[in-house]
């Protein structure tokens, strides 16, 4: 026997009117439990309508454009269904219920768990739901993972219990402070004596009448109006043709103010997300004609890259990009893109330099601390950003200005199995090369282990990313915007330097020097590095 099912939308929560703007579905095709039917987009979100059951669909009753509400009409269903078991049908009987010796309801607290505090960052996206009502949890497990446009940090449980709701789902945005679950922490121990009880099925009473019904209209279908929550999840590609783009509901209906196809919009985003910006530039380069509307180029006027299939030639594997890389992979794009760059190299000698560090092998082994050149280069770079200070600065956002800084935070890039990350050591002039050495040692070691926090990577005046742990003469690093520069290091080596007399063997140090070309002119970068490759020979120079 066959069930026609009305599909109404759910509870979506206060918003009444929405804009329905994709149908992924049509007559006569065959759905599965939650597969999405409908798109709805309000002004600070889009949703998808699933199905509540396994059918075919027999009707749409909704267009593209058509503004719904919570129990509107959707769509109608066709399912089978299956006949009530006779058992089930004949049961009369109640459950018995035990007074005597029943154990006593163990007694619990509802806890609220809220984001902690993540720095500077707000209105940050949940890309992951870790647990489910009904979950069992232990204190630290994580319950959501949050992705900024800098790092990712998972919210653990702030107690044991039992999950009773998620206040999240995947996709909201949330900040310090914003509630994401209700635990169910149990605070008393239930009696371990209980009497057991014999509870006979029971049939409802729905399902009776649903029987009686089929008996009396065995071959007319059965009409049943079902609620389900929304689903979050895209449609299928195989549904809608094409990965739906990954923008918000403001940047989409910007892009259709402007007559612009957003499938065809390459985004610069966290994850690819479409920008505001990566559509003016767009909908730019199509006016200018260096791109066409079918999509021939993407965000900022570039062409996109072809998709090849590269199983033609030879076996592969599909290996997911870590995420850490699918993070920082759009930041350097953007400050790529952005930020017009230039490079200046040059060498310090740090003969002298070396054979003090190496002097203080004994001493540091006493502190428990390794201390390597990068201590040394990093208070030689404090140095120099206090006497050039458009260095240790950042251009405002509409570029008119410069912010000159008055503290002295360093980062420096760390090479973990994820990905590279760019922790910030502050007030590095404040600090001693034993206590660089220290906290180096120690935030590496967190920054591997993927411990690190987002505020840890936030605030830096300047960057340095050293290689000299494994080669290389030069290179040419990006900038780390809204810095306005870095500094590359590559390994020293010893080279036969000119004296004005003979040569005689020095340990050179290379020095790469990346600049945002609109703040820092060729010749500052040149007196900066200048300085750089002096204090290095004479470290006594910062004294001065």
């Amino acid at each position: 026997m066959t069930n026609k099912i009305e599909v109404v939308v759910p509870d979506i929560g206060d918003f009444a009117d929405v804009e329905i703007i994709e149908i992924l579905v049509t007559p006569g095709d065959t759905v599965k439990v939650d597969d999405a039917l409908i798109t709805l987009e309000s002004d600070k979100a889009t949703m998808d309508i699933p199905s509540p059951a396994a059918g075919t669909v027999r009707e749409i009753k909704v267009a593209i454009g058509d503004k719904v509400s919570e129990g509107s009409l959707v769509a109608e269903l066709e399912t089978e269904s299956e006949e009530p078991q006779p058992e089930q049908l004949t049961s009369d009987k109640t459950p018995e219920t035990t007074t005597d010796n029943a154990p006593p309801a163990s007694e619990s607290e509802e806890i609220t768990v809220s984001v902690p505090d993540i720095g500077d960052f707000d209105q940050v996206d949940v890309i992951e739901v870790h647990v489910a009502a009904g979950d069992t949890v232990k204190t630290e497990d994580p319950l959501i993972t949050l992705e900024s446009d800098k790092a990712t940090m998972d919210v653990p449980s702030s107690s044991d219990g039992v999950v009773k709701s998620m206040l999240v789902k995947a996709g909201d945005q949330v900040s310090e402070g914003s509630d994401i679950a209700i635990l169910s922490s149990a605070s008393k121990t239930a009696a371990t004596q209980t009497k057991k009880t014999e509870t006979p099925t029971v049939t409802p009473p729905a399902a009776v009448e649903q029987k009686l019904l089929a008996d009396d209209e065995d071959t007319r279908p059965q009409t049943q109006t079902v609620h389900r929550p929304p689903s979050t999840l895209p449609p299928p590609a195989e549904k809608a043709g094409v990965a739906p783009p990954h923008a918000s509901p403001g940047v989409r209906r910007y892009a259709r103010e402007l007559g612009a196809n957003i499938t065809k919009v390459r985004g610069s985003g966290p994850k690819g997300r479409i920008l505001k910006e990566d559509v003016k530039a767009f909908v730019k380069s199509i006016v200018e004609g260096s791109a066409s509307p079918s999509g021939a180029s993407g965000g900022m006027g570039i062409p996109a890259m072809p998709e090849v299939d590269f199983s033609k030639f030879g076996e592969t594997e599909m290996q997911e990009l870590p995420r850490i890389k699918r993070i920082s992979g759009p930041h350097l794009h953007r400050a790529w893109l952005n930020v017009p760059h230039v490079t200046h190299h040059d060498e310090a000698d740090i003969t002298e330099l070396e054979a003090f560090r190496q002097s203080l092998k004994d001493e540091a082994a006493k502190k428990n601390v390794r201390v390597t050149m990068l201590a040394f280069v990093m208070k030689a770079v404090t140095a120099g950003l206090k006497e050039f200070p458009n260095i240790n600065a950042s251009l405002s956002s509409d570029g008119q200005r410069l912010i000159l800084k008055k503290y002295f935070h360093v980062g420096i890039a760390v090479d973990t199995p994820n990905g590279l990350v760019v922790p910030v050591f502050r007030d590095v002039d404040k600090k001693s090369i034993f206590d660089l050495a220290e906290e180096m040692g120690e935030v590496s070691l967190r920054a591997r282990d993927g411990k690190l926090k987002p505020n840890e990577m936030q605030g830096g005046c300047i960057s340095i990313s050293s290689l000299g742990g494994i080669g290389g003469t030069a290179f040419t690093p990006i900038v780390n915007a809204p810095e306005v520069a870095i500094l590359g290091v590559t390994r020293a080596r010893m080279q036969p330097v000119w004296n004005g007399e003979k040569f005689k063997p020095r340990l050179m140090l290379p020095l790469d020097l990346s600049y945002d070309h609109r703040v820092i002119d060729g010749a500052a970068a040149a007196r900066f590095v200048a300085y750089l490759r002096n204090a290095l020979a004479d470290m006594r120079r910062i004294l001065l």
